[in-house]
C-alpha cells in the first residue's frame, strides 16, 4: 500500500471540503445535472479516446497508483552479486536452478538466456527491447489519466455554457439569475476537481512508479551482462551501486559490514 497516495488524496479531499463548509452552505456545491455532465461526459470521451482493452484494465491501472510493489533495490544487488560469486565458482550453468526459484519473471528470463549460452549482444538486445515495450505500456496507461485531466475541465466549461444558456433563457425572472449563475459555475468546479485532485496526481504517481521499475530492470540487465562476462563479484557490486542514491549505498555497505 502506497501510504503517500492514500494520505495525499484524503488530505486534499478534507481541505477542499473544509473550505466549502467554512465558506457557506455546502448544498451550493451539489448539483446532480452538473455531475452527470462532467463525470459522465469525461468518462465517455475518455473511453472514446482510448482502446477498449485499456478501459477494461482502468481499475487495475488506478490500483497501481495506490498499491505499488516496493522494489528492494539493495536486495536485488545482493542477489546479483551472490549469482556472480556462484557463477565464478561453479560456472553459469549452476545458476539454472536459482533462476527457477526467482519470483521476478524478467530476472528469471534474463538468467535463463545467459545459462542457455545466448550471445551477450543478443541478450542485451532482447532485454532492452522488453524494457522499451514496458515503458511504452506504462506511458499508454498514464495517457488514460491524462485524457481525464484534459477532458474533465473541458466538460466543466461545457456544463457552464449549458447553465449560462439556460440562465439567459430566464432573464425575465431576475431572482433566478444568482442561483442560475451558481449552478453554471459548479460544473467548472467539478471539472477542476476531477483533473487536479484525481487525474493529474495519479498520472504523476504512475510515472514515478514506472521510473522505479525501469531503473530496477536496467540494473538487472547490467548485473546479468556482468555475470555473463565473468567479472569479479566486487566489480559487479561496484557497477550496480551506481544505480543507488548515496544514502542507499551507505546502507548497502553497512549491511555487508554487519554480515562480516
Amino acid at each position: 500500500m502506497d501510504l503517500a497516495s492514500i494520505v495525499g488524496l484524503c488530505f486534499s479531499i478534507m481541505v477542499v471540503i473544509a473550505g466549502m463548509v467554512l465558506g457557506g452552505d455546502m448544498r451550493a456545491f451539489i448539483d446532480i445535472p452538473s455531475i452527470f455532465i462532467v463525470v459522465g461526459g469525461t468518462i465517455g470521451s475518455t473511453m472514446l479516446a482510448n482502446p477498449i482493452d485499456r478501459t477494461k484494465i482502468a481499475i487495475r491501472i488506478l490500483k497501481n497508483a495506490f498499491v505499488s510493489e516496493q522494489i528492494d533495490t539493495i536486495g536485488l544487488i545482493q542477489t546479483l552479486v551472490s549469482f556472480a560469486e556462484k557463477a565464478r565458482r561453479e560456472g553459469l550453468l549452476a545458476l539454472e536452478e536459482d533462476a527457477g526459484q526467482l519470483d521476478d519473471e524478467f530476472m528469471r528470463k534474463s538468467i535463463q538466456l545467459v545459462v542457455d549460452g545466448t550471445d551477450p549482444e543478443l541478450v542485451k538486445s532482447i532485454l532492452d527491447t522488453e524494457i522499451g515495450l514496458l515503458e511504452e505500456r506504462h506511458s499508454a496507461n498514464k495517457g488514460y489519466f491524462d485524457s481525464i485531466a484534459e477532458l474533465g475541465p473541458a466538460y466543466g466549461m461545457l456544463g457552464t455554457l449549458i447553465g449560462l444558456i439556460q440562465m439567459l433563457g430566464n432573464l425575465d425572472d431576475p431572482s433566478s439569475l444568482g442561483p442560475g449563475m451558481a449552478v453554471a459555475l459548479v460544473t467548472t468546479f467539478y471539472g477542476s476537481i476531477m483533473a487536479n485532485m484525481f487525474a493529474i496526481p495519479i498520472g504523476k504517481k504512475l510515472v514515478q512508479n514506472s521510473s522505479r521499475e525501469i531503473l530496477a530492470r536496467e540494473l538487472m540487465v547490467e548485473g546479468i551482462l556482468s555475470i555473463q562476462a565473468g567479472e569479479n563479484p566486487r566489480i559487479v557490486e561496484e557497477k550496480l551501486k551506481v544505480f543507488l542514491p548515496p544514502a542507499m549505498r551507505v546502507q548497502l555497505d553497512e549491511g555487508k559490514e554487519a554480515e562480516e
